[in-house]
């Protein structure tokens, strides 16, 4: 029989109160304050501690504090480059991928955890998660929920406060609550960066 550690991972129904998971949890909450209270020119050991608190960091990758993180990054993989700005909140009870030079627009949350609707199973205590996937090069607006489960492609555009309810393909911009596909990624935005500006090419 698995244990309620294991069971974390795979989906099933688990109590997330179990001494084996909060013995680990805590661990990696203190490493999470002690980040949370680095100073602006601690940048170093910001970088040192992120390296020790998340699953995987890649290079070049900056978070803005304050971060909230059920695991501290215990169970979060992120490519190259990712910027997260204030307010990042990560339910990261199982495990988060975020691609290489995504950015993250501040106050956003990303949940992997779920309760089960029956209150019998709340009364409880009963949890499960389920893994989020986030491509590369995407753009997550400020204030966007991301749910348990869901894979967003590669290139894609979130708009502010969206609730992605819904995997979402790669190379759209997609909005709403629920989140819905507006529009591909096309032409135009090769020619305009915010409405009529014009990218200056020669420039770039």
């Amino acid at each position: 029989m698995s244990t309620m550690k294991e069971r974390m991972h795979t989906g099933e129904l688990y109590l997330p109160g179990d001494e084996e998971i909060l013995a680990v949890q805590v661990k990696k909450l203190e490493q999470l304050y002690d980040f949370n209270a680095t100073r602006p020119s601690e940048m170093e050991k910001r970088s040192r501690l992120l390296r020790e608190m998340f699953a995987e960091i890649s290079d070049g990758c900056y978070i803005e504090p304050p971060l909230h993180a059920n695991f501290g990054g215990g169970h979060v993989h992120f490519g190259k480059a990712v910027y997260a700005n204030f307010n990042l909140t990560m339910v990261d009870d199982t495990h988060i991928y975020v691609g290489d030079y995504t950015m993250i627009g501040p106050n956003v949350i990303i949940a992997t955890a779920g309760h089960p609707i029956l209150p019998e199973l709340r009364e409880k205590g009963y949890q499960y998660n389920m893994p989020v996937h986030i491509g590369r090069n995407c753009w997550l607006g400020a204030g966007v929920i991301i749910l348990p489960g869901i894979t967003i492609g590669d290139n894609v555009v979130i708009g502010a406060g969206s609730v992605v309810t819904k995997d979402i393909p790669s190379n759209v911009v997609a909005v709403g609550n629920p989140c819905h596909i507006l529009r591909e990624v096309n032409e135009h935005d090769r020619e305009y960066y915010f409405k009529d500006r014009k990218i200056d090419w020669e420039e770039i």
